[in-house]
């Protein structure tokens, strides 16, 4: 692979330019409203898997958005990566708070990116990042450089839950067969310090519903003698945490995975600086769960977060109303050993207990999933780290994410192989947010080294 760097650097402006396109489709599949650009998307992705050289290519229907296969086999013998993305994105709101359209893609040179950056929603989750894989497997196959088998499984739903996910596994398995699954939908600690993120918090996401009176009332002739359920949702919200910031919901810690505080000492030897991290988010200080550190905080410990709350009057001037209902979206970051479905049941058992009389709540489970966390002492993660060694020049540093890929568990439970998560993103690239955008850099040092993985694993399995 020794032209591999070259390869890149002659095509990189067509591979901007298709990424691009890519982002141009507002493929959001939590708003109906957008199904026929889901759909269009998933004939991009696959139009792209063919032109890459995928030998085979179809799109998967399922009881939600299809899922785009392919693959290409070179010899059966021969180790077969299976290859993870999602062509769906994230809503984009709030659009005024972006400076630029979300699917308008500019590029922009920013402080940590001055060779550039693609603003645009899902530039980084996940479309730029599954694209690297696409342009790696082009190189690849365009090269005569492939050292094994490949599949992609590319699905629409990741941002919604991945409900269809599953049962396109269940049926599949064996189109799926793979010696490991490949995923680039997390970051790195910094464009000079590579990094493999080794662990992934579980998830449980709820909506809650207080109802109060059968109709919204004049706050002058019922004000203080029946319940707000806007002050009492936002009272019972406030009292899921106590002064310090511990979830008072009971047993919600008992199966939490406690690090010894020699693994505590080992995340603490990544490059951080809090300064830096308050500056970046123009806060004065940090908040969280006392007794850890922000890192610590944002990736071995669970949390709790509302998403999201609505009711009463929100237009313009002035409506004196209680309103009849109050809602609110909450998520929460779970750990090892905690199952999502058992925490969303002590969620909705002790919300439902703290409602005070005269009102009554609904709590509906949308999704979740479970924690991940991958051994650094598997041939899956060592050829991974070589990747890195060889495109960075320095290891890479095993690192724990905040975030969440609830089927990462499902891949390892019904496929039984290893996942290896080789993300390119930074903290700084506000997925989710307004503003979201991906390092023209770090682009194009995806593709140069996730062919490495392939070579390397190839080297270290095959028979």
């Amino acid at each position: 692979m020794k032209n591999l760097d070259k390869y890149v650097e002659e095509n990189k402006d067509r591979f901007i330019e298709e990424l691009i396109e890519l982002l141009k489709i507002p493929s959001v599949s939590a708003d109906p409203a957008y199904k026929k650009d889901v759909l269009y998307t998933a004939e991009a992705v696959k139009n792209a898997l063919k032109e890459a050289g995928c030998d085979s290519v179809e799109i998967c229907e399922t009881p939600g958005y299809p899922i785009v296969f392919g693959e290409k086999i070179i010899d059966k013998d021969l180790p077969t990566v299976l290859v993870y993305g999602h062509y769906d994105v994230q809503p984009a709101d709030p659009i005024e708070l972006w400076d630029s359209p979300p699917f308008e893609p500019v590029i922009k040179n920013t402080k940590v990116h001055p060779e550039g950056a693609i603003f645009a929603r899902g530039a980084c989750d996940d479309k730029g990042q599954m694209y690297m894989h696409v342009k790696a497997l082009e190189y690849m196959t365009k090269t005569g450089s492939l050292p094994c088998n490949v599949k992609f499984m590319i699905e629409g739903e990741e941002e919604v839950g991945s409900e269809s996910l599953g049962w396109f596994i269940e049926r599949n398995k064996e189109k799926l067969a793979n010696d490991v699954i490949l995923i680039s939908d997390t970051g790195m600690i910094a464009k000079d310090t590579p990094s493999i993120t080794t662990g992934l918090r579980g998830l449980s996401y709820v909506e809650v519903e207080l109802i109060g009176p059968n109709r919204d009332l004049h706050s002058g002739l019922y004000g203080g003698a029946v319940a707000n359920p806007i002050n009492v949702l936002t009272k019972m919200i406030a009292s899921l945490t106590d002064e310090n910031n511990h979830i008072t919901i009971p047993g919600f810690y008992d199966k939490v995975e406690e690090l010894s505080k020699e693994e505590r000492a080992k995340m603490a030897e990544a490059p951080f600086s809090l300064e830096k991290y308050k500056e970046a988010l123009d806060i004065e200080d940090v908040y969280g769960e006392k007794g850890y550190s922000t890192n610590e905080r944002n990736s071995i410990r669970p949390t709790l977060d509302v998403n999201g709350i609505w009711g009463g009057y929100i237009g313009e001037g002035a409506k004196t109303v209680i309103a009849s209902k109050a809602f609110a979206k909450i998520s929460m970051r779970l750990v090892p050993n905690q199952d999502w479905k058992e925490i969303t049941e002590l969620f909705k058992k002790h919300f439902e207990s703290i409602a005070p009389k005269g009102t009554r709540v609904l709590v509906k489970p949308h999704h979740g999933g479970q924690a991940y966390v991958t051994p650094i002492d598997t041939v899956e993660y060592q050829a991974a780290s070589n990747a890195y060694k060889e495109s960075f020049g320095k290891e890479p540093i095993p690192q724990r994410s905040g975030g969440s890929i609830p089927i990462v568990a499902l891949f390892e439970k019904q496929l039984k192989s290893k996942t290896i998560l080789m993300g390119f993103g930074l903290d700084s690239d506000a997925i989710h947010s307004p503003n979201e955008h991906f390092g023209i850099w770090n682009y194009l040092k995806g593709i140069k080294t996730i062919p490495l993985f392939y070579k390397h694993f190839t080297e270290m399995t095959k028979k």
